[in-house]
C-alpha cells in the first residue's frame, strides 16, 4: 500500500466516523468548523454557531440536518471558493507559462546579442579594411542595426527602407575614398547627390537586393515567432484570471465548502461530480483547445522552416561579408561609376583635409577577427527545437484542464466514499458531461449560458497569430520580401534557393568566417593591387594587400556564445 492510498483510506475512515457520529448523536459541536473558518478565511469567529442549528437562510449549502454555517459564512465561503479555483488554475499553468516566458525572454536577449555581434563585425571590417571611411560609416552602421532590432521587437519600421538607407549612405563614402581616392572632402550637396544617385546607377550590383532578401526571409519569421510567444503568455494570463459566473461560483461553493457546514471538512468531491462542476466552470476555456493545438503546431512549423537563409543567426553574422563584397564591386567598376556620377552630379570641387582616424577599440584595431564554429548545441535553431519539443507536451492543455484540476489540485476521489454536493455517498450517479460549451447542455451541476467575450477575444487573437505563423512558414516553396511597384514591400513566393541567396552553407546557422586584416593600413590605399576573397574549406578568407601594407599578424576570435541564459540553471 503506497502513501497516497494510506492517506485516502485514513481520511475515509475518519469521514465515516464523523458521519456516524452526526447521525448517531444528532448534535455535535461546531468548534472544528469555527477553527477552520478562522484559520482558512482569517475571519472573526464572533457570531458563528457553537453547535449545529437550523439554517433556513442558507442559499446554497441547504440541508435537512442542522448546520454549522450562517448566511454570512456561506457568502464568505463563496468568495474563497472562487479564489481557490483561480489559484489552482494558476498552479496548473505555471510550468507552461514559465516555459514560454523564459524562452521568449531568452530569445529576445539572444537576438539583441546577435545584433550587437553583427554590428561589431561590420565595424571591425570598416575600421581595419576601409579605415579612411570607418568613422563616417559608423553612424549608418549603427542606425541599420538599431532598425533591425526595432523591427524584430515589433516596431513599425520597414526593412526595405533601412537596408536601402544603409547602402545609400555607403555609396558616397566608397566613391570619395576608393573610386576617387585621396585625402579630400566633398561638399555636403555633392555627397547628397551621390547618395540619391545610388539606386539609379547600382554601384553595388545586386548585393543590396540580396541583403534585402536575406533580411526579409530571416527577420520577419523571427519577429513573428517572438510575437507569437508573447501572445501565448497573454492567453495563459487571461485564463489564469478568469471571471467565473454566478452559477459557477455557487457550484464551486457547494463542492468545496458546503461539506464544512455538516462538519465534513475533510471530505473530497466525487470524481464525476468534480468533473461536472469544473467542466461547467471552464466550458468557455475548453473552446481554446483546438486553437491552442494549431498554435503550437504552427510555431513548430515556423521554427523548422527557419534554416539557412531563413536563419537569422546565419544572416546577421555574415552581413559584413556582403558589405565587403559590395564595396569591392563598386571599386572594381570605379571608372564606369565615376563617369556616371559626373554626368548626374558633375565633377566635385574638393578641398584637401585630414581624413579622420578610426577610433575603434585599440585591441580590436590591431587584430583580425575569426568567427569560430560553435558547438551545435549552442545554435539558436537547436534551442528553438528544444523549446518546441517541450511545448509540444502542452498541445491539449486546455482540453484536459478540468480533468487535471480534479485529479491533481482538487483531489477528487473515485471508488471511495465522497461528496456529491449533498452528502457522503459511495459513488456519484449523475451523468458526467464532456468538455466545451455544447457538452454542457446536460450538466446537472452548472448551467452554462451565453458566451465569454474575454475568451472570444483571445481566440480571435490566436486565430490571427496562427495566420501569421502559417504565412511565415515556407511550405514547400518560400516567401521573400520584394520591392513593389509603389515602393512598398510585397510578399512573393520564389523557388529553390540559389547562389545569390547565400544559402550554400549547412543551413544550421553554424558559420565559420576568418577575416585576416593587416594591423596597419595606409592613409591612401592602392587598390590597383589585389583585394581577393579566397574560398577555403574553412570558410571565406579575406586577404588585404596593398602598397605599404604589412602581412597579417595575429587573429582575434570573436565567438558567439549562443543564447543568453536568463535562467542558466534551467537549460
Amino acid at each position: 500500500m503506497d502513501a497516497q492510498t494510506w492517506r485516502v483510506g485514513s481520511r475515509c475512515l475518519l469521514l465515516l466516523a464523523l458521519v456516524g457520529s452526526i447521525r448517531s448523536e444528532g448534535v455535535q459541536s461546531c468548534e472544528e468548523v469555527r477553527k477552520l473558518f478562522q484559520g482558512r478565511l482569517v475571519g472573526p469567529v464572533k457570531g458563528l454557531p457553537d453547535s449545529p442549528r437550523a439554517g433556513p437562510d442558507l442559499q446554497v449549502c441547504t440541508a435537512k440536518k442542522p448546520t454549522c454555517c450562517t448566511r454570512k459564512m456561506e457568502e464568505r465561503y463563496q468568495v474563497v471558493a472562487r479564489q481557490d479555483m483561480q489559484q489552482v488554475l494558476q498552479t496548473s499553468s505555471s510550468a507552461l507559462k514559465f516555459l514560454i516566458s523564459r524562452n521568449a525572454a531568452a530569445f529576445q536577449e539572444t537576438l539583441e546579442t546577435l545584433i550587437r555581434q553583427a554590428e561589431n563585425y561590420t565595424s571591425i571590417l570598416f575600421c581595419n579594411t576601409y579605415r579612411n571611411m570607418a568613422l563616417e560609416a559608423a553612424a549608418s552602421t549603427q542606425e541599420l542595426f538599431t532598425d533591425v532590432g526595432l523591427y524584430l521587437f515589433g516596431a513599425d519600421v520597414n526593412p526595405e527602407e533601412f537596408v536601402n538607407r544603409f547602402f545609400d549612405s555607403l555609396f558616397p563614402l566608397v566613391y570619395n575614398h576608393l573610386i576617387n581616392p585621396g585625402v579630400t572632402e566633398s561638399s555636403l550637396e555633392y555627397s547628397e547627390c551621390i547618395r540619391t544617385a545610388r539606386r539609379d546607377i547600382s554601384p553595388f550590383g545586386n548585393i543590396p537586393k540580396r541583403v534585402l532578401g536575406q533580411m526579409g526571409r530571416s527577420l520577419l519569421p523571427s519577429r513573428t515567432f517572438l510575437q507569437a510567444l508573447n501572445l501565448g503568455i497573454e492567453v495563459i494570463n487571461t485564463t489564469d484570471h478568469l471571471h467565473f459566473s454566478k452559477e459557477c461560483g455557487r457550484a464551486l461553493l457547494r463542492m468545496q465548502y458546503c461539506p464544512h457546514c455538516q462538519s465534513l471538512a475533510l471530505t473530497k468531491p466525487c470524481m464525476g461530480y468534480c468533473l461536472n462542476v469544473v467542466r461547467g466552470c471552464l466550458a468557455h476555456v475548453a473552446e481554446l483547445n483546438p486553437h491552442w493545438h494549431v498554435y503550437i503546431r504552427s510555431l513548430e512549423e515556423l521554427s523548422d522552416a527557419m534554416r539557412g537563409t531563413y536563419d537569422i543567426e546565419h544572416v546577421l553574422l555574415n552581413f559584413h561579408l556582403l558589405v565587403n563584397d559590395a564595396v569591392m564591386q563598386a571599386h572594381l567598376n570605379g571608372q564606369k561609376l565615376s563617369e556616371q556620377v559626373n554626368k548626374i552630379c558633375g565633377r566635385p570641387v574638393r578641398t584637401p583635409t585630414q581624413s579622420p582616424r578610426c577610433s575603434f577599440d585599440g585591441s580590436k584595431e590591431k587584430h583580425g577577427m575569426k568567427i569560430s564554429i560553435r558547438n551545435g548545441e549552442e545554435t539558436l535553431a537547436n534551442r528553438r527545437k528544444e523549446f518546441i519539443s517541450s511545448l509540444r507536451l502542452y498541445r491539449t492543455f486546455y482540453g484536459g484542464l478540468a480533468d487535471q484540476l480534479c485529479a491533481n489540485e482538487l483531489e477528487a476521489v473515485d471508488g471511495l466514499p465522497c461528496w456529491n454536493g449533498e452528502d457522503i455517498v459511495k459513488s456519484y450517479t449523475q451523468r458526467v458531461v464532456g468538455n466545451g460549451i455544447k457538452a454542457q447542455s446536460g450538466n446537472p451541476e452548472v448551467k452554462v449560458k451565453g458566451i465569454d467575450p474575454v475568451i472570444n477575444q483571445i481566440i480571435d487573437k490566436l486565430r490571427h497569430v496562427i495566420q501569421l505563423l502559417q504565412g511565415r512558414s515556407p511550405k514547400p516553396t518560400k516567401w521573400e520580401l520584394h520591392m513593389g511597384s509603389g515602393g512598398g514591400m510585397v510578399e512573393q513566393v520564389s523557388g529553390d534557393c540559389d547562389d545569390e541567396d547565400g544559402c550554400g552553407g549547412s543551413g544550421s546557422g553554424e558559420v565559420k568566417r576568418t577575416l585576416k586584416i593587416t594591423d596597419w593600413m595606409p592613409e591612401e590605399m592602392n587598390f590597383s593591387d589585389v583585394k581577393q576573397i579566397h574560398q577555403t574549406d574553412g570558410g571565406s578568407t579575406l586577404d588585404t594587400t596593398g602598397a605599404g601594407c604589412t602581412a597579417a599578424t595575429e587573429t582575434m576570435s570573436l565567438t558567439l556564445m549562443g543564447v543568453v541564459m536568463l535562467f542558466p540553471g534551467l537549460w
